[in-house]
């Protein structure tokens, strides 16, 4: 007697999207490989494998899929989404833009789909329309922590600083151990004796249920919040902990900036600037970049604050379109091309011809070949004092961003090649493209110095610009809040509080800085 075996029925959407919540790609796509197998017309498989393809840095094949999920879908806000994702990610501003307004056209009133649209419109920039969407999704699902975080990371760049205390404080109290509402909290305001989180924090670290990405963050949290408070060890014993953290999470491979720059130094010569071909001259955008914590922000916003001046942010523009000019090897020596194709990624939100800075602090690496691809750009490096630099470079979490911040001599070995590149570049080009800027004289001298920099910009003095803290402006920088200030000294000198702890900085940084500027 013969048996059929029963046909087994496929895995359902909702399996492939719990093993992509889990971080499982490749069960991920296996699960929606044999859903496509059974019926090739879902179109929620197409989604997800868009999203796996992301996770993987395979963008051709990502958009691919999304193309597919659109196609069968057309009035559904998810594969748009997506697809505006794949081609923001792939470099196409201008097209993601427009594939993002599409979506919101069919978002509808599914609190997830809110939420991703809100997520996509902040990756444009624009982050009083990201807060909309964010706002409706709360209000249909208030109990998600993912969303209230959404909105309250929001509110923060847009300056809203108490409404983003209370979204965070909504989150913690849905889930005690989301740690990225306790970290984004704690930078919201300075903490007080009377009005902190430094017991609830470190109580969840005792428990031990944390995950190590989640410790990590509650670390820096940490840091910052005794900081506040003046508890200068118990501060610094945080911060190295959440470094020592992540540093066993990196790759022990990763990329060795100093080595990077000191290439940069050999062949970006004054020579191979002078034989370059002619690059794009009809636009003079304003590149602000430096080290992370060093005054980026600062001199950014005191620039935008001028009437004639907007800012796009960090773009990252002109790296991306760089790589993509040396990979299909389309531009990538016609510096003209280059240029023209940076302006259009980096202004697509602004009106033709508007003047404009880009905030991007990788840019340093690239001053050569920016001067080169747009001849009437206007660059400012900024420098801090290098231990007050260390020291905020070091207490900051960029979640893996900048590699060299988590171990203190490669910290310093970095601080010693920016200072040996900065160097470069001033003697490398010419001084009406490159200015540098101590970020004590802003803070000691403020009018002095933001005249000095508006006359380098070649632009009429303008008062709004000593008012930098009041604009409305959104800023979705690590200094957000302290922006939203007027110019403060406490920052000044702060690294004299760690000065026994940061040894291992100051004596690397000892052995190219004289002693006279390590004091």
């Amino acid at each position: 007697m013969r048996t059929t075996v029963p046909h087994r029925q496929p895995p359902g959407i909702d399996a492939a999207r719990r093993a992509f919540g889990a971080g499982d790609i490749a069960a991920t796509e296996r699960i929606c490989a044999e859903i496509l197998a059974d019926s090739a017309d879902d179109w929620a498989a197409w989604c997800l494998l868009t999203e796996t393809a992301l996770r993987r840095g395979r963008y051709d094949a990502a958009i691919v899929c999304a193309g597919r999920a659109v196609r069968l879908a057309p009035r559904q806000a998810m594969p748009l989404i997506l697809r505006a994702k794949c081609l923001f990610l792939s470099g196409d501003s201008r097209e993601a833009l427009s594939a993002t307004e599409a979506a919101a056209k069919h978002v509808g009133a599914a609190p997830d789909a809110l939420d991703a649209l809100g997520a996509m419109f902040g990756l444009l920039g624009l982050h009083r329309r990201a807060g909309e969407f964010f706002v409706r999704a709360v209000e249909l699902c208030p109990d998600v922590p993912q969303y209230l975080f959404n909105l309250a990371a929001t509110e923060r760049m847009i300056g809203a600083l108490g409404d983003a205390e209370t979204h965070c404080d909504a989150a913690i109290a849905r889930d005690p151990h989301y740690a990225l509402a306790h970290y984004l909290r704690s930078d919201l305001r300075v903490q007080s004796a009377d009005r902190n989180h430094v017991e609830e924090m470190e109580a969840l670290i005792r428990d031990a249920k944390l995950a190590r990405p989640s410790e990590i963050l509650l670390r820096f949290a940490l840091g910052k919040e005794c900081e506040d408070l003046e508890l200068w060890e118990r501060a610094f014993a945080h911060v190295q902990a959440g470094c020592d953290l992540q540093l066993h999470l990196m790759a022990p491979d990763r990329p060795n900036m100093a080595a990077e720059i000191d290439r940069i130094i050999r062949l970006h010569t004054r020579d191979w600037i002078a034989s370059a071909p002619s690059g794009h001259a009809a636009a003079a955008p304003v590149f602000v970049t430096g080290l992370p914590r060093t005054g980026t922000t600062l001199v950014e916003r005191i620039i935008a604050s001028h009437p004639a001046m907007s800012s796009v942010g960090e773009t990252g523009a002109f790296a991306s379109e760089l790589a993509r000019a040396i990979a299909g090897q389309a531009g990538a020596a016609d510096p003209a091309r280059l240029g023209k194709r940076y302006i259009d990624a980096a202004a697509f939100r602004l009106p033709p011809n508007a003047r404009f800075l880009d905030k991007t602090l990788e840019n340093y690496l690239h001053c050569g070949l920016i001067h080169v691809a747009l001849p009437a750009a206007k660059i400012i490096l900024v420098q801090r004092h290098p231990l007050d630099a260390g020291w905020a470079i070091y207490k900051a979490h960029f979640q893996g961003k900048f590699p060299f911040a988590y171990d203190q001599v490669e910290l310093a070995d970095t601080i010693l090649a920016y200072r040996r590149l900065s160097q470069h570049w001033q003697a490398t080009l010419p001084p009406h493209a490159l200015m540098i800027v101590n970020y004590e004289d802003i803070v000691r001298e403020p009018e002095t110095s933001s005249r000095t920099i508006i006359d380098f910009l070649g632009l009429p003095w303008a008062d709004e610009v000593l008012r930098f803290h009041e604009s409305p402006a959104p800023s979705a920088t690590a200094s957000a809040v302290q922006v939203r200030r007027p110019i403060y000294t406490s920052s000044l000198g702060r690294w004299r509080h760690h000065a026994k702890n940061l040894a291992p900085l100051r004596t690397r940084l000892a052995h190219e800085i004289p002693e006279s500027e390590l004091v």
